[in-house]
């Protein structure tokens, strides 16, 4: 028996299946000079592959960020100029011209000042590869051979891999490389897969078929466990899934603590597909609705009645149930195929969400006349992104009324009194929290972004990935003051962002008064059982306390020693 012990959980459980080894491959772009008489047949052929490479992407784009960025990046003109000039000018095939031009967008990239671009050179490579395999036809998926449950055992995992994975076979992850933030480490929190992650050179010491054991709950793994060792794991897991179903079988049960302080919980969707398998969580509402994907997966910007039934069939699908929908946050990272945007060296502080939005009235106008309509058939509420200004929200609020009164001279039905609310996400908001707390009818904390804007760290970026944490002092403090802000003017504040599902999170959280939950759906049921056995009384003295720390060692200190005197008690 070989034992690895792994300091890295990206995802809780355990995981007892034989290992299922994924080794990166490496394809030959078969390198030739072509004729003059085959130069229009390699565009064609690039052509081809770009237009396969972005149909394959164009799905997974809608629902994941960096997909979206791939699914630019893969029809971006300057890349398909560079290509075909390669192949017109120096006589080079497809394959040659696009790894050429590749290795050169890399060598740019990786040479940038900018952290942001510099990590860009591995969503180059990413699309490369697709774009490579396309040419040369080939199928490239990992886990084809997987028939049965495995572990997965790699170096790491591109978006590119993950998105031909059955999940249902893949009782867990264990990676060479990588972080608690990586692409792999977010699907398998998404998906409640254990996961450990940057556990070092280890792809040498297996092979496929052996028998291990992957203890996410205390960062083990185990090759060739003896049968005692392996039994034992069997018994923790079977009472880890007994708790899960008698957790989720609560589900129906009131969200509030021991003492009666209610809380709501809620799902972070994407399209009624989503809320569909949220629903069986038992959520109480919908915290996040992101529209990008009625855009992404359009050949043009998606006309009133095209969105207007999208967002009737969400709200319907509810059942009286509240819907928040946030307006479009597209842009910068995340293009369209017909419509341009700017080049950008920071596309997280640049052009996207309602800065566009407000800058294209037109599509604004559209997009809040179609939201407007629906409110007519359930409970919904308007969520502007990326607010930093009065100006910006009182502004939005300005068109919204003009469609209203567009719609009042049609005599079409809309909730009269639909509420409008802005996502917390930039330091400038939470400066002004009083101030936006005065015209906004509710905040909800965008944690993914505020955490990288208040700390000055790019999450996707694995050079500084350590510094990226939410239980950062100054960060806690932010959340707290913007809470504080809400409640002084009567309004509620929820959040949206992963924290919001952190089960070291989420009674502090409540204890600063946290109104809304809003996560993974298959996160509800266990952060709700977990509030459900708390004290709203006890929660508030926990945050006052942490609140007074000034490391994130100290804060990590105080709610490891409360949660072991709760274990005790």
């Amino acid at each position: 028996m070989r034992t690895w012990q792994i300091k890295k959980t990206a995802s809780h459980g355990y995981a007892i299946a034989p290992v299922y080894v994924v080794r990166e491959q490496s394809v030959a772009p078969d390198n030739r000079t072509i004729t003059d008489d085959e130069k229009e047949g390699e565009l064609q052929r690039f052509q081809d592959a770009v237009a396969k490479a972005r149909e394959e992407l164009l799905p997974l784009a809608a629902k994941n960020e960096i997909f979206a960025a791939h699914h630019t990046l893969a029809g971006d003109i300057a890349l398909y100029e560079s290509v075909a000039g390669k192949i017109q000018s120096e006589h080079l095939n497809a394959e040659a011209a696009l790894m050429q031009t590749s290795d050169e967008y890399v060598l740019l990239f990786e040479s940038m000042a900018d952290e942001y671009m510099r990590e860009r050179a591995a969503d180059m490579r990413d699309v490369a590869k697709r774009l490579l395999y396309a040419l040369k036809g080939i199928d490239d998926n990992p886990f084809a051979a997987m028939r049965s449950p495995g572990i997965i055992v790699a170096r790491d995992l591109t978006p590119s891999d993950t998105a031909k994975m059955d999940f249902s076979l893949v009782a867990g992850f264990i990676t060479e490389e990588g972080g608690v933030t990586s692409h792999v480490s977010i699907i398998a929190k998404n998906e409640g897969i254990p996961c450990l992650v940057g556990a070092g050179p280890l792809l040498d010491e297996v092979r496929t078929g052996q028998m291990a054991v992957l203890d996410a709950e205390n960062g083990y793994f185990y090759l060739e466990p003896e049968a005692s060792l392996l039994e034992d794991y069997r018994k923790k897991a079977e009472s880890l899934w007994q708790e899960k179903e008698r957790i989720e079988q609560l589900g129906h049960l009131p969200s509030e603590t021991t003492d009666g302080h209610r809380f709501r919980i809620c799902a972070n969707v994407g399209s009624p597909s989503d809320i569909r398998h949220a629903l069986r969580y038992q959520i109480e509402g919908v915290g996040l609705f992101r529209t990008e994907f009625l855009y992404m997966e359009n050949d043009h910007f998606p006309t009133e009645e095209e969105q207007f039934s999208a967002y009737k069939e969400a709200v319907s699908l509810l059942d009286g149930k509240e819907l928040t929908i946030r307006t479009l946050d597209i842009g910068g990272d995340k293009g369209l195929d017909y419509f341009t945007f700017p080049k950008e060296e920071n596309p997280f502080l640049g052009y996207r969400a309602v800065r566009l939005c407000l800058d294209r009235p037109d599509l604004f106008r559209v997009q809040l006349r179609a939201i407007l309509r629906a409110s007519a058939f359930g409970s919904i509420r308007i969520m502007y992104p990326m607010m930093i200004s009065i100006e910006e929200l009182l502004e939005a609020n300005a068109l919204l009324e003009t469609c209203k009164d567009e719609l009042r001279a049609g005599q079409i039905p809309f909730d009269e009194h639909i509420q409008t609310g802005i996502m917390v996400e930039t330091p400038a908001a939470v400066l002004l929290a009083d101030d936006l707390a005065a015209q906004a009818d509710f905040f909800s904390i965008g944690t993914n972004d505020l955490t990288q804007y208040v700390l000055a760290v790019d999450r996707g970026n694995p050079k500084v990935a350590e510094k990226y944490n939410s239980f950062h002092p100054s960060v806690l403090r932010a959340i707290a003051h913007t809470i504080k802000a809400a409640h002084r003017h009567g309004i509620e504040a929820g959040m949206c962002g992963e924290f919001a599902g952190d089960e070291k999170a989420v009674g502090l959280l409540l204890g600063m008064g946290l109104d809304e939950f809003s996560m993974s759906a298959n996160r509800a049921a266990y952060v709700k059982y977990q509030l459900r056995k708390e004290s709203f009384e006890a929660l508030q003295q926990l945050a006052q306390e942490a609140l007074k720390k000034n490391t994130v060692r100290q804060v990590m200190e105080l709610l490891e020693a409360d949660k072991h005197n709760s274990e005790e008690l």
